[in-house]
């Protein structure tokens, strides 16, 4: 039985030249000081880094790019979330031929599924899929969830590995935490990075978290503090986190406040 990733994986920003021009020199110089700070993954097309407003093409440069400056050093999840079925499949069997090591979902966000729906849909894609799948809850953007009853239902999905939560909700975060009890091989990771420390401290894996761009060390840190149940350390560390999202994440009052923040810190410090 393979072991759930545990730590804090980036979500990558995604560095661009123009609209749909890579910065790889930039990528390269990301990767790098994200590996160089410890972190356990790498985490490619998802919110923070813009994923679904990226062309097919360039998600395929990003994705080809990034296997290949990680050079197998460590895990490389790709976002695939799209409302094309399809496109999520070739996506997914692209990012395996160049090295991928899992994918992750989002619910598909124009048109709302019911939940027999999305569970169809979640069934059928995961028979597809040549590489292991995180659910992505993220509610607030694709303005559906994957209920518990659903994730209860992909614990006998052999091909889901376990579920990225950015809902926020640590009453739902805590059920899937007991949910993923009965599979040890599962990761149950959090999106924000104000409830990674609670959520550690409660059993979760790790954070997803789009500060560690900047400051991968500093949440690594947190990380370690919080999976060994050092409480002191853990709320120092923490304020330092806060004050990250308190500063940077004020361009605006969109989600985009995040990825704007973090690109133009980014910028500053010459990465």
């Amino acid at each position: 039985m393979s072991q759930p990733l545990r730590g804090i994986i980036p979500p990558l920003v995604t560095p661009l030249r123009d609209r749909d021009t890579l910065d790889s020199a930039g990528l390269e110089r990301l990767i790098e000081h994200l590996i160089g700070g410890g972190v356990s993954g790498l985490f490619i097309l998802g919110t923070t880094g813009e994923g679904p407003s990226l062309s097919y093409r360039l998600r395929r440069e990003l994705i080809e790019r990034a296997c290949k400056v990680a050079a197998g050093r460590v895990p490389v999840l790709v976002g695939i979330t799209d409302t094309s079925f399809t496109e999520s499949v070739n996506l997914a069997k692209y990012s395996a031929e160049v090295g991928a090591t899992h994918v992750v979902l989002a619910p598909p966000y124009y048109f709302p599924a019911a939940p027999p729906e999305m569970l169809e849909y979640v069934q059928d894609l995961v028979a597809e899929m040549p590489l292991p799948l995180f659910l992505y809850n993220m509610p607030g953007l694709t303005k559906v969830s994957f209920e518990i009853d659903l994730v209860r239902r992909a614990l006998d999905m052999p091909g889901v590995c376990g579920v990225k939560d950015s809902s926020c909700d640590m009453i739902y975060f805590h059920r899937l935490i007991e949910v993923a009890k009965q599979r040890p091989d599962w990761s149950v990771l959090v999106g924000p990075e104000e409830l990674t420390a609670e959520a550690v401290l409660l059993g979760g894996h790790g954070g997803i978290n789009g500060g560690a761009n900047l400051h991968p060390k500093l949440y690594v840190q947190m990380y370690q503090a919080a999976a060994a149940q050092d409480l002191q350390r853990t709320r120092e560390l923490h304020a330092k986190v806060m004050q990250i999202a308190g500063s940077i994440y004020t361009v605006g009052r969109h989600k985009s406040a995040i990825i704007k923040g973090l690109k133009c810190a980014l910028s500053l410090l010459g990465i």
